[in-house]
This record gives C-alpha cells, structure tokens and sequence, in this order.
C-alpha cells in the first residue's frame, strides 16, 4: 500500500510525527503507543461525526468495547505517520472500526487494527442503537451507503 491507496481507503486521514518518548527499549515505538495513535485516528473520525458535541447533548456516545492491532512494519524515530480510521461494518448498536498506520519515512503500512465501538446512553446506562443522525453523517464520511456498511446475512 502507498500513500495514495492509504488516503482512498480511509475517509479520515491525520499527520501525526512519531514521538521519541513513544520508543522503547529495543528502539522502535513501543506497542502500546501503536494504540495512542489508533485512539488519535478514532478521535478524529468522531469529531468530523459530531459525536463528541452530540454526547454533550443528550448523553449518548461511543465506547470502546475492544481492539487489536497487527503489527506490519517496526516504526524508528524520526518518522511522520499517517493514521486513518474507517467503519467496516454497522450493527443495531455497534459498529467495526479499521485502524492503519502508514510511515511515510519507509513508505509502508506499519500497523492495522480493529475496535469494536459500542454506543451508550450514558444517562441511564446500557447500550442504545446508533441514533439516525449519526448514521447519516457515516454515510456521508464514508460516501457509501449505509448497507454496503452491514453485515450480510
């Protein structure tokens, strides 16, 4: 994958320098920085959906219910990365969110993972179905339809 392909697969791309804090003691980034910068890409796709102002309004939201990452390429310091995130699939109350990591130092895709985002009314607990709005605004940051996002039966 280039830098090209990763920029069409994933709606919402960010640049991101790789932080020589992040490193560890074998000198590459340290696991665990891998899912900061998924974090960072997920953060970002849910402010260009609005869903961090819609919480404040009426309490329902994301949560994280899992993720994982597959390591592809070892990250060194200095590099800038790009982090993209996209929905891969939708359910009732939940959805599938892809994670890449890309160097452009090396010109290679050097991580991807997955989180299961559930969403929640915070308020009263408990999951509730991803509210209309929030559907239509992934439709339109992907610029897909929503069925080619649901799994098939």
């Amino acid at each position: 994958m280039n830098e090209k392909n990763f920029r069409e697969v994933y709606p919402v791309v960010i640049e991101q320098n790789l932080v020589w804090g992040d490193m560890d003691a074998f000198g590459h980034l340290n696991n665990v920085a891998y899912f900061r910068l998924f974090e960072t890409a997920r953060i970002k796709y849910f402010e260009n959906l609005k869903v961090l102002e819609d919480m404040q309004t009426n309490g329902i939201g994301p949560i994280l219910h899992s993720t994982n990452c597959r390591y592809r390429y070892p990250l060194t310091y200095p590099d800038s990365l790009l982090l993209g995130a996209r929905i891969i699939e939708l359910g009732e109350d939940r959805f599938d969110m892809e994670h890449g990591v890309f160097s452009t130092r090396h010109e290679c895709l050097a991580a991807q993972g997955k989180g299961l985002i559930v969403m929640v009314d915070y308020k009263k607990g408990g999951k509730v179905k991803i509210p209309e709005n929030l559907l239509e605004q992934i439709a339109k940051t992907q610029g897909c339809d929503l069925e080619e996002l649901k799994p098939e039966s």
